[in-house]
């Protein structure tokens, strides 16, 4: 790999751990997302919407289901969708 990087052994291990349960953390992410966004209000709650699109992104979610929930901002189907990953 032009321009890699050497990793030592225990990166090496921790770089894989946090790619082997990637999904168990971004269903965490989106559930504390979701618990922030039932108290927020204005640009923050953008900020929120934006950062729940892409975690999920990162995810096996349905597709239809995710955008009609992103398009509608609605927080019961995407509190609906974190319980169904987590």
């Amino acid at each position: 790999m032009a321009g890699g990087r050497e990793y030592s052994r225990g990166q090496k291990k921790i770089i894989d751990r946090y790619y082997e349960h990637r999904d168990s953390i971004m269903a965490q992410k989106l559930g504390e997302i979701v618990s922030e966004l039932y108290l927020a209000e204005g640009k923050k709650a953008q900020t929120l919407w934006t950062r729940a699109e892409k975690a999920l992104a990162n995810l096996a979610a349905n597709n239809t289901e995710v955008q009609k929930v992103l398009a509608d901002r609605d927080l019961g189907g995407l509190a609906r969708i974190v319980n169904r990953l987590g």
